[in-house]
C-alpha cells in the first residue's frame, strides 16, 4: 500500500519539485544576487508567518475532516477559519517586513502578503482533493502549479523585471492560478450535509499546533534571517540554492511517502487501532530512509559537478560539506515529522510536541548565534542539522511513550550498504570520466549510481524483487493484449 501511495503522488510531487530546480537554475542566473537573496527570504519569512499562522489548519482538517465524501458545511467551517488566520498573517508580515529589510520593507510586505494569500488558497483546494481521494486531480493542479511557478516568473525575468518583488508576485500568481483551479474542481464532489467538526474542536487541535510553531522558529529556516543579519543577502543567496539543491530530491521521496501514508495512518488509527497505525508507521520510516539515504549520498557525491552545472560561478562554496549536513538535516526532519510526530497527531495531543520543538528550537537558535558569524554558510547548516537532531531525540520519546514505533534497524543497515554503494559507483565514474563535461560526467555517473542502487536492493531484498518484476510484467502484458 505504502510503495504504491507513493508512486501515485511521486509524480506530481517530483515535478513541484523539478519546476522548484529550474526556477533555482534560471534565477540564479537572470536575477542580482543579492535580489535572489531577499527573494529567498520572502519565501522563509512567509512560511514562517504560514507556519505559525495557518499551516496548522491542514493537521487539523486532515485529522478531522474524514476521508472520502467531504460535506459543505465542513468546508465552510474550515473556511472561514481559513480566512480569519490569513487576515491575521498579513497583519504579522508588516512588523516581520520592517525587521528583516527595513530599507525596502513595503515592497518586502507585499510580496509576503501576496505568498500568503497564494499558499492558502493552494493548501485548502489541494486539501480537499486529497481528503476526497481524488488521486489523478491532485496530481494534475500540482503540475498545472509546478508549471505556472515556473513559467510566470521566467516571462518576468526575461522581461526584465527582475526586481524580487515582481518575480515573486509571477510566481506565487501560478500557485493562486493553480489553486483556484483545483478549488473549483473539488467542490464539485462536495456533498451536503453538516460538519464533522464543530470550530471548538478544530481549534482544541489547532490551537496546541500553533503553540508549537510558534516555539520552533530555530527549526524552520530562521538561519537565513540570522545569515542576512551577519553576511547579507549574497550570502543567504548560496545558502539557500545550495540548500534546494539538496533538499529537494529527498523532500521529494519523504513528501510523496507522507501524502498517502498519513490519512491512511490515522485511519487505522482510528478502525483499528494504535498498533496499526504504529506498525504503519515503521513502514513508513523503512521505506523514507531507504529512498532517502541513497539519494543524499549520490548527490553528496556528485555535489561537485552538479553546482557547477546548475550555478553561476558567483555561488561557490564548500559544496560537498554543505550538502552532507543538508542531506542529514532534511532525512532527520522528514522521519521525525512524517513518523514520531505524525504518532502523535494520531493520538490527538499534539500539545506534547511543544517540549521537542522547543527544545530543537533552543538548540538551532543557540548554534545559529554561535556559528553563522564565523562559518557563514556552513554555519548555518550545522545550527540546522543540531536543531534536527535534538527534536528527534525528544520526539521519539514522547511518542513512544504513546504507543512504541518499532525502529527498522534492518531496513536502515540496508540503506547504509545501498548508500555506500551508490555513492562509490558515482564517485568512482566521476574520476574515471575525468574528460568529459560536466553535464556528459554527471549523467554517467548518475547512471551508474542508479544501476548499483537498484543491484543491491535487488540482492537485499530478493523475495520483493521478484513479486514487482511479476507484477509489472504482468501490467506491460496486459496492456499489450488489449492494444
Amino acid at each position: 500500500m505504502l510503495l504504491r501511495s507513493t508512486l501515485i503522488y511521486g509524480p506530481a510531487t517530483l515535478f513541484t519539485r523539478l519546476g522548484g530546480l529550474l526556477f533555482v537554475v534560471v534565477a540564479t542566473r537572470l536575477l542580482d544576487q543579492n535580489e535572489y537573496g531577499i527573494l529567498t527570504l520572502v519565501v522563509t519569512v512567509g512560511e514562517l508567518i504560514d507556519l505559525a499562522v495557518t499551516e496548522w489548519m491542514r493537521i487539523a482538517f486532515l485529522r478531522l475532516g474524514g476521508k472520502g465524501e467531504i460535506s459543505r458545511r465542513s468546508l465552510l467551517q474550515a473556511g472561514r477559519i481559513l480566512g480569519g488566520t490569513t487576515f491575521l498573517a498579513f497583519l504579522l508580515a508588516a512588523p516581520a517586513s520592517l525587521f528583516v529589510l527595513p530599507e525596502r520593507w513595503l515592497e518586502f510586505f507585499i510580496a509576503i502578503c501576496v505568498y500568503l494569500l497564494a499558499s492558502a488558497m493552494s493548501r485548502f483546494s489541494l486539501l480537499v482533493l486529497q481528503l476526497q481521494q481524488r488521486h489523478a486531480a491532485y496530481m494534475l493542479f500540482e503540475f498545472l502549479r509546478a508549471l505556472l511557478q515556473l513559467i510566470f516568473p521566467l516571462v518576468t525575468m526575461i522581461t526584465h523585471h527582475n526586481s524580487f518583488l515582481a518575480v515573486s508576485i509571477a510566481s506565487n500568481l501560478g500557485t493562486f492560478v493553480a489553486g483556484l483551479a483545483a478549488g473549483v474542481i473539488a467542490m464539485r464532489q462536495v456533498v451536503d450535509g453538516p460538519s464533522r467538526f464543530t470550530s471548538k474542536e478544530f481549534f482544541a487541535l489547532g490551537l496546541p499546533i500553533i503553540a508549537i510553531v510558534l516555539v520552533s522558529f530555530g527549526l524552520h529556516s530562521v538561519e537565513r534571517v540570522v545569515l542576512n543579519e551577519f553576511h547579507g543577502a549574497a550570502s543567504v543567496a548560496v545558502f539557500a540554492a545550495i540548500f534546494s539543491l539538496a533538499r529537494q530530491p529527498i523532500n521529494t521521496i519523504a513528501n510523496a511517502v507522507n501524502t498517502g501514508s498519513f490519512p491512511e495512518a490515522v485511519s487505522r488509527f482510528d478502525e483499528i487501532g494504535p498498533e496499526a497505525a504504529s506498525a504503519l508507521f515503521t513502514q513508513v520510516m523503512a521505506l523514507i530512509i531507504s529512498l532517502s539515504l541513497p539519494a543524499a549520498a549520490l548527490l553528496i557525491a556528485l555535489s561537485g559537478d552538479l553546482v557547477k552545472l546548475v550555478l553561476p560561478p558567483d555561488y561557490g562554496g564548500q559544496h560537498a560539506v554543505l550538502f552532507a549536513i543538508i542531506s542529514l538535516n532534511v532525512i532527520i526532519a522528514n522521519v521525525t515529522s512524517f513518523v514520531f510526530n505524525a504518532m502523535v497527531h494520531a493520538h490527538k495531543r499534539p500539545q506534547l510536541l511543544i517540549i521537542n520543538t522547543a527544545i530543537g528550537s533552543v538548540v538551532g537558535l543557540s548554534l545559529c548565534s554561535l556559528l553563522i558569524p564565523t562559518l557563514s554558510e556552513v554555519g548555518a547548516a550545522l545550527a540546522l542539522a543540531g536543531g534536527a537532531i535534538g527534536n528527534l531525540i525528544v520526539s521519539v520519546i514522547i511518542s513512544n511513550r504513546l504507543t512504541p514505533i518499532a525502529v527498522p534497524w534492518r531496513a536502515i543497515a540496508s540503506a547504509v550498504l545501498v548508500s555506500l554503494g551508490t555513492a562509490g559507483a558515482a564517485m568512482l565514474a566521476t574520476q574515471e570520466l575525468y574528460f568529459l563535461t560536466a553535464p556528459w560526467r554527471l549523467a554517467l555517473a548518475s547512471v551508474a549510481g542508479g544501476v548499483v542502487f537498484l543491484s543491491l536492493n535487488a540482492a537485499l531484498h530478493p523475495k520483493a524483487t521478484l513479486e514487482k518484476t511479476a507484477a509489472a510484467l504482468a501490467f506491460l502484458s496486459s496492456r499489450r493484449k488489449s492494444v
